[in-house]
C-alpha cells in the first residue's frame, strides 16, 4: 500500500487534468451540435441567417476552451510542460484531480445546457431576427456559471505546488 501511495499522485493529477480536458470538450461538442442542427435548419430555410446562427451555434464551444486552459495550467503547475515533475505525492495528486473537477463537471453540464438555449435561439432568430440578440444574453447567463466553474479551478490550481 505505502507503493501505491508514493508513486500514483502525478497519475491522479494528471487524471484530473485529463478529465478537465475531455468532459468539458465533450460537452462543448454536444452543445455545439446541438445548436448546429437548429442552426442547419434553419440555413436550409433562409441561407442569409448563416451568420447568426453559426454565432449561435460557437457559444456552447467556450466550455472545451476552458478545460483545455484548466488542464494546461494544471500540467504547467504540476511540472510537466517545463520538464521539472516530480512524484506528487498521492495527497497532492487529489488535489490537483478536486482542483480540475469544478470546470470539468460543469463545463459538461454547462455545454450541454447551453447548447439547447442556442438552439431555442436558432428558433427565435428564425421566427423574429431583429430580436436574436436576446437569444444572446440567454446562452450568456449559462456562460456565466461556466466562467464561475473556471474561477473556482483557476483559484485552486494557484494555491498548490
Amino acid at each position: 500500500m505505502e507503493f501505491l501511495f508514493a508513486h500514483t499522485g502525478l497519475a491522479i493529477g494528471l487524471l484530473g487534468a485529463a478529465l478537465a480536458a475531455c468532459l468539458a470538450g465533450a460537452g462543448s461538442a454536444i452543445g455545439t451540435g446541438i445548436a448546429g442542427e437548429a442552426g442547419a435548419g434553419l440555413v436550409t430555410e433562409d441561407p442569409a441567417k448563416f451568420g447568426k446562427a453559426m454565432i449561435l451555434q460557437v457559444i456552447p464551444g467556450t466550455q472545451g476552451l476552458y478545460g483545455l486552459v484548466v488542464f494546461f495550467f494544471a500540467i504547467m503547475r504540476m511540472g510537466m510542460l517545463d520538464g521539472t515533475s516530480v512524484d506528487l505525492s498521492f495527497v497532492d495528486g487529489c488535489r490537483y484531480f478536486a482542483a480540475c473537477m469544478p470546470i470539468a463537471i460543469a463545463g459538461l453540464i454547462s455545454a450541454v445546457a447551453q447548447g439547447k438555449v442556442a438552439a431555442a435561439s436558432v428558433n427565435l432568430l428564425a421566427k423574429n431576427p431583429d430580436h436574436w440578440a436576446k437569444g444572446m444574453i440567454l446562452c450568456i447567463t449559462v456562460e456565466f456559471y461556466a466562467i464561475l466553474s473556471l474561477l473556482a479551478s483557476m483559484i485552486m490550481l494557484l494555491q498548490l505546488r
